[in-house]
């Protein structure tokens, strides 16, 4: 990844002093509890994230006809499946998926702040809200998924999808070659996060 998405080594340990400062403010003034905290991280740990979004891709992949649906109603065609109550809340009241093809890559961003389908991504990296990361992806895509490691071939179109509090974008990567003989729950292993917004591709098998 480029350097000017990368951060200092002491931001995580700056940024978690500021959460318990915070933290300790609202339990001092009765506005959350000292448990509210840990109940909103197990939920977006064990509830809501990228196995959530894994599901729905793999399903995707060995089902075509769930695949449309997925892409034409996405709601509804999530709501298909046996995934945790919640998975319409929380950002993800507007989800919205689009399927990368055989010269069509798709790139999700948020120009406006970190609008993200957390139900199926879980919380947003550092880097979607960068302000160089969200500018830039959007003037210039195919020079921003090569520093991540992507190299897009000039024959394949990039499409980049502005996520607000209208939609969420999600990408439906392409299916990896060679993976035929693979179970549905062996294919959910090679979606990652980063899969499902576009700035890099499926595991290989």
């Amino acid at each position: 990844m480029a350097d000017q998405f990368n951060y200092r080594e002491d931001r995580e340990a700056h940024s978690g002093a500021r959460v318990r400062a915070l933290e300790a403010l609202l339990i001092k003034k009765g506005i959350i509890t000292d448990r509210s905290v840990d109940t909103v991280l197990d939920y977006f740990e064990t509830k809501m994230g990228p196995f959530n979004g894994a599901k729905i891709v793999a399903r995707a992949w060995v089902d075509p006809g769930f695949k449309d649906r997925l892409v034409a109603d996405t709601p509804s065609a999530i709501a298909e499946l046996a995934l945790p109550d919640g998975m319409a809340g929380a950002e993800g009241e507007h989800m919205r998926a689009v399927a990368n093809a055989p010269g069509v890559h798709n790139l999700i961003i948020c120009t406006l702040c970190s609008c993200y389908p957390w139900p199926v991504l879980a919380l947003p990296p550092y880097w979607y809200k960068d302000p160089t990361f969200r500018s830039r992806a959007a003037r210039e895509p195919r020079a921003v998924l090569k520093e991540f490691g992507l190299a897009v071939p000039e024959s394949t179109q990039v499409k980049v999808w502005d996520s607000s509090a209208q939609i969420s974008w999600f990408v439906v990567a392409e299916r990896p070659a060679g993976t035929e003989a693979l179970s549905e729950a062996e294919l959910e292993a090679l979606v990652t996060p980063e899969a499902m917004m576009g700035v890099a591709v499926a595991r290989a098998a």
